[in-house]
């Protein structure tokens, strides 16, 4: 009998998978990984639009950085002005400062004097609190503007970034509906999934979360260093000891955790697409009692994302409590140092204590550079995946002066047509034949004849390697692939449905349809009969999958919208493949219907569905080893008359009729005919629910 399989282009199975794999084929992502430099830059660039606000956030990035760094500054005028007032009380009224001083190098204390003459204060006046005040209420004022600012920037930036993921997620998509036929046979549907979703909203967050603090950290280093130089230069330095530990530890870390990172996300694509195929093919894998392999193999590749993770995030963890170790030796180092300073009177208690926040404020968005490098990594290997799927081959442009058919075209030839999937594996070579306008061409033979790549040719989802094929005498390769398909309708032994109404799914064939023209598409593919026994009739609701639809109805609302579209060329693949006896003999009649006045090609599942078919092709290996009508096939006893006597042969040894003929008409009536009802009056078969 005709193949029940449709050939498909080679595809290489995951390692481990027990049972044939589904409708796509191995995952590729990961594999390539571009560099962190070149990835980053090319993230950074899809802010570019947005420039004019990108300065904007940098100058209220600036004014609130400048306002916080003043802050310890003032803070530490507040602490002289107080530690002065208690020194002043230390001192009787009357005298002068300098006659402290004096007397205290007289008496050999000459740190003392130092330190007393680098204070302004007031013998016996006590603390000012006139002036305490006003440098309080000054540091008030600083940190709530610069919070203000901060704020203000950070709320522009979260725009930024936001409006910067649509555009990548637009170009994600269009990049989808662009990318040939050929892509999709070789990536997993899960791993396509997890690029789109996972991937996008992975750069997403760490736009969101990075950006921000990487320009106030970046900021806060160059506006603290400057301060701590004002104060004192020595202590500077000690600090400045920090920024090449960092960069080491920072370095060393990232070349370690950026290549964990990428087999992280490599490893959930995997995941991802396990579990979808798993899912999918849930029934199937219960049928033959493949779970246990299924979970070995959902335990090993959950394994795998866990080792790749713990490892990213253990490596790059590594980061932050490295710096905070870096922090705290130069935090001692300034405390020591500043403190004989401050003994030696070369620096104020207030300018220590301003230079010791300062430290912290130097070292913390070091720190946050560092343990942010974990999120960068992570955000980078999910760029990379993403411009991976960007930088895909896209399929072929249309011709830049495209040609056009007659509206009512509807005769097809191939012309010494020749394809391959690969350049090394032949499928069709040299094959020629013509469709007549009206006409209904049925094309039969064993699995991997070539039957669904003619098919995908007429439609433009792969090109032809050599010939080519006609519209009317016009190469359909000069068409737009828009004017192509739109002249063509589809019904395919798997149903697509969306998760929607009955009435816009079958809308879907012509969005512009009136409520009458969707009801008569209904009615001549009998949809309308089991429509109004549902609760909400048209409006019903389908979930994802239909569901709440038989395979049967699901198959007439799919004949009902391409009656709607009312192409020119109809393909009907297997359309009946999957169905009882009594719905396939309602489902052979709306296509029948729906086959008048159009050019039908009929991939054949049943052969003797097609027996009134005004062409029969027979491909083996593809090419058309025979052609003719029904009789003339039958009467030539080739590979025809062989499919049809195979599909006929009664299991174990039943007996069958010799005549071919008579086993197909006690089997199955044509797809034109009409089931013949008891007593000999013609019967309306209901869609069996399953």
């Amino acid at each position: 009998m005709s193949g029940t399989q449709r050939e498909t282009p080679p595809r290489m199975p995951m390692q481990r998978m027990p049972m044939q794999r589904g409708p796509m084929g191995q995952v590729t992502g990961g594999e390539k990984a571009q560099h962190f430099g070149p990835s980053a830059k090319r993230l950074l660039a899809t802010l570019r639009s947005d420039m004019p606000l990108l300065i904007v956030v940098l100058v209220f990035s600036v004014l609130s950085v400048a306002l916080s760094v003043i802050g310890p500054k003032l803070l530490g005028n507040a602490t002289n002005v107080v530690f002065a007032g208690f020194v002043s009380l230390q001192v009787p009224a009357g005298v002068t400062q300098q006659q402290v001083v004096d007397q205290l190098v007289a008496e050999g204390n000459q740190d003392q004097a130092n330190m007393i003459a680098s204070m302004d204060f007031t013998p016996g006046a006590g603390v000012d609190f006139e002036q305490l005040a006003w440098i309080l209420g000054a540091v008030l004022a600083v940190y709530v503007l610069a919070s203000v600012f901060g704020w203000l920037q950070a709320r522009i930036l979260n725009g930024v970034v936001q409006r910067a993921m649509h555009r990548l997620r637009l170009q994600v998509e269009d990049k989808v509906h662009r990318l040939p036929l050929a892509y999709f046979d070789k990536v997993q549907r899960g791993e396509l999934l997890s690029r789109v979703t996972n991937d996008v909203d992975n750069i997403g967050q760490t736009m969101q979360q990075t950006l921000s603090q990487v320009v106030i950290s970046l900021l806060t280093v160059i506006g603290v260093m400057v301060m701590m130089f004002v104060i004192s230069p020595l202590l500077a330095v000690i600090a400045l000891v920090t920024i090449p530990l960092t960069l080491l530890i920072t370095v060393v870390v990232a070349r370690r955790s950026q290549k964990l990172f990428v087999a992280q996300w490599r490893s959930t694509g995997v995941l991802n697409a396990r579990v979808e195929e798993t899912f999918s093919g849930h029934s199937i894998v219960k049928v033959y009692g493949h779970q246990k392999e299924v979970e070995a193999d959902f335990a090993a590749e959950n394994e795998a994302l866990y080792r790749a993770s713990f490892g990213a995030q253990f490596v790059s963890g590594i980061i932050m409590p490295a710096m905070m170790f870096v922090g705290n030796l130069v935090y001692v180092a300034i405390a020591v140092v500043g403190g004989l300073q401050v003994a030696a009177g070369l620096l104020s208690i207030g300018d220590v204590q301003a230079f010791i926040q300062y430290s912290r404020q130097f070292t913390q968005p070091l720190s946050q550079l560092g343990s942010m490098a974990n999120l960068l990594q992570s955000g980078v290997a999910s760029a990379e995946r993403v411009f991976e799927l960007l930088d895909e081959p896209e399929e072929q442009p249309d011709d830049a002066e495209p040609q056009t058919a007659p509206d009512q075209a509807s005769r097809l030839a191939f012309e010494d047509v020749s394809f391959r999937y690969t350049a090394d594996t032949p499928l069709i070579e040299d094959l020629s034949m013509a469709a007549a306008p009206g006409s209904t061409v049925a094309i039969v033979g064993p699995t991997g004849a070539g039957k669904t790549t003619l098919v995908n040719l007429i439609m433009r989802f792969y090109d032809v390697d050599s010939g080519r094929i006609s519209l009317d005498g016009v190469d359909t390769r000069r068409m737009t692939r828009d004017d192509l398909r739109s002249r063509t309708g589809m019904v395919l032994q798997d149903t697509w449905l969306f998760s929607g109404t009955i009435r816009e799914n079958i809308a879907y064939g012509r969005p512009d349809a009136s409520e009458e023209e969707i009801v008569a598409a209904a009615t001549a593919a009998y949809v309308d009969r089991f429509v109004h026994a549902l609760p909400d009739g048209y409006d019903t609701v389908l979930d994802d999958e239909a569901t709440n639809l038989s395979v049967g109805e699901r198959q007439l609302v799919t004949i009902a919208r391409a009656f709607l579209a009312d192409p020119r060329i109809l393909i009907l693949d297997e359309a009946t493949s999957s169905v009882d006896t009594r719905t396939e003999l309602l489902i052979q009649r709306a296509m029948s219907r729906l086959r008048e006045d159009r050019t039908a090609f009929v991939i054949a599942h049943r052969l003797s569905t097609i027996r009134d078919a005004d062409l029969i092709l027979v491909m083996e290996n593809g090419a058309i080893v025979e052609q003719g009508t029904h009789d003339e096939l039958l009467a030539a006893h080739g590979a025809y008359w062989r499919l049809y006597n195979a599909q006929f042969e009664a299991p174990m040894g039943a007996d069958v009729p010799a005549d071919p003929q008579g086993a197909e008409d006690a089997v199955a009536p044509s797809l034109s005919g009409t089931p013949a009802a008891p007593g000999g009056g013609d019967a309306e078969p209901e869609p069996t629910r399953m």
